[in-house]
């Protein structure tokens, strides 16, 4: 049985991953709001991640193309080693209607990847040259797979969900293959956006959410559908979800649920969605440095087909500050 989980689980750190590794930890990491630095932490339960000790792993450059923006960091196991995939940018600069981040990967040999030594692997290039960001990772059937968000300039939009799969943890194999754009109404409020995948594998199928919208109150999940045994770099085999399945809930005060990853109970037999939201919809100051999207967690049901039902998001068990100063 899953412990009753108190939101949010970490305060002002958008874009939340954790992975939960065998060690029995979970390891959290997410944007933080001076997006100046890669941190991570780690607890044995969700509850405890807010009071756990938070290590910076890694700092923006001076200049160069990792010096501004960094984004949305993951980070995941492959061949016994760490790796941390995130966005950066050269600049502010807003062109082509977006930034300018391409996506880049870190590696650690370490145990323990609070530890040691993070190495930059350099950029993950795909066939275009134009904003990037959001990566993501699984393995299926022995083989590595990346999904990613990015913009194509001759797609109306800020960015479409691709996938490819892998050569090694920071090199494509296969040519990108584009799954999704933003083209439903949900999807196009504010931004033209389909970004933050995460992937989630049972009873036979793989299921990918995504994010779609301006990054506030519109902000939602979408959901695409494959069987665990079809092509996955064959568009034709995901079903895309024609409406959101999490959105915002005034009535719990929640606003503007997404960017999600998957994790599981520490006995593993409850699936745990894990997302960022905002609980007051009145910001001050610039959204984009706003710090109060907290991370939050909660369980998934399963209907009788063996898919996800999401639900809305559940109300605040813990104090979270509404104030645009970035908590110490």
């Amino acid at each position: 049985m899953t412990e009753e989980i108190l939101n949010p689980i970490v305060l002002q750190r958008a874009d939340p991953f954790v992975y939960k590794h065998t060690d029995g930890y979970y390891y959290f990491t997410g944007s933080h709001p001076l997006y100046d630095r890669i941190v991570l932490r780690r607890a044995k339960s969700l509850n405890d991640l807010q009071e756990a000790k938070e290590v910076a792993v890694w700092w923006k450059h001076e200049s160069g193309p990792l010096s501004e923006l960094i984004w949305a960091p993951e980070i995941h196991r492959a061949n016994g080693k760490w790796y941390i995939y995130f966005a950066a940018a050269p600049d502010t600069n807003i062109d082509d209607d977006t930034f300018n981040h391409r996506m880049y990967v870190l590696e650690n040999a370490s145990d323990n990847p609070l530890e040691g030594t993070w190495v930059e692997k350099g950029e993950v290039k795909t066939e275009m040259s134009t904003f990037s960001l959001d990566a993501t990772t699984f393995f299926h059937k022995g083989e590595q797979y990346y999904v990613w968000a990015q913009q194509d300039l001759n797609i109306e939009g800020h960015s479409n969900l691709y996938i490819a799969k892998m050569e090694n943890p920071w090199t494509l194999s296969t040519k990108p293959v584009m799954l999704t754009k933003p083209e439903l109404p949900w999807e196009i409020k504010g931004f033209w956006v389909n970004e933050g995948p995460a992937v989630l594998i049972k009873n036979g199928k793989v299921f990918l959410t995504y994010s779609g919208s301006a990054t506030g109150v519109d902000y939602c999940m979408g959901l695409l559908t494959a069987s665990e045994d079809a092509d996955l770099l064959n568009p034709d085999s995901w079903t895309k979800s024609q409406e959101p399945v999490f959105q915002s809930c005034p009535e719990n005060g929640q606003y503007g649920p997404g960017h999600n990853c998957f994790t599981e109970s520490p006995d593993g037999k409850d699936t745990i969605l894990v997302y960022h939201a905002r609980n007051y919809t009145e910001l001050v100051g610039d959204p984009l440095y706003e710090p109060n999207r907290q991370a939050r967690a909660q369980k998934i049901e399963w209907d009788e087909q063996g898919n996800p039902i999401f639900g809305v998001p559940v109300p605040d068990k813990r104090w979270t500050p509404k104030t645009p100063e970035v908590l110490k």
